[in-house]
């Protein structure tokens, strides 16, 4: 627990030594690499700026990189991603562009808003299919407030938790008996 603890403390000291900037680029690096937990940086830039300051650092950053990736992918969408598309794909990227382009602001925004959506796959996406400029915006500026929120809240939370013994035992107990249940429920009705 010392060790977790320790790198957690790390990590934070080096966003709060390297100020906001590295807590804003780290976010904005997000929008670009797939892999990059969003959750985890919202996370230790509330750990190192305060929630206030960490949820907005965040908010600022992801709506810039998604930006950035949005406008990335819509200037190569027509000179490279269609070229490399066979006649089949292109008739296929083509028709879901055009539904995705159909989304309403409304629907777009609650994609965006919901925490586990994958943000670069919504960047290329919008980017690929044209979306307009003004409706993507729009609708990062009020989804991510939701998601930027979320994952402060939830995550600071967790740092915290994964740093408490107490919390750490609750949450193997759980799971146990999760474990434990769903076995006895899959013998009982013959599910596997």
């Amino acid at each position: 627990m010392e060790n977790l603890s320790a790198i957690i403390d790390q990590i934070t000291n080096l966003i709060t030594n390297g100020g906001p900037l590295v807590g804003f680029l780290i976010i904005v690096l997000e929008s670009f690499i797939p892999p990059l937990p969003l959750g985890v940086f919202v996370a230790l830039n509330c750990n190192a700026f305060g929630l206030f300051l960490g949820i907005t650092l965040s908010w600022i950053a992801t709506i810039i990189g998604c930006i950035l990736s949005y406008m990335l992918f819509k200037s190569l969408s027509n000179k490279v991603i269609y070229k490399h598309l066979g006649e089949k794909n292109k008739e296929r990227v083509k028709k879901g562009s055009k539904r995705f382009n159909e989304i309403s602001l409304s629907g777009l925004v609650l994609l965006i808003a919901l925490p586990f959506t994958p943000a670069f796959l919504i960047n290329i996406i919008a980017g690929v299919s044209n979306l307009p400029k003004k409706k993507f915006i729009a609708s990062l500026l009020i989804g991510k407030i939701s998601t930027i929120s979320f994952w402060g809240i939830i995550g600071k939370s967790f740092i915290e938790s994964m740093t408490d013994i107490k919390a750490i035992i609750f949450i193997v107990i759980a799971l146990l008996i999760a474990y434990i249940i769903s076995k006895i429920v899959s013998k009982k009705m013959h599910i596997e």
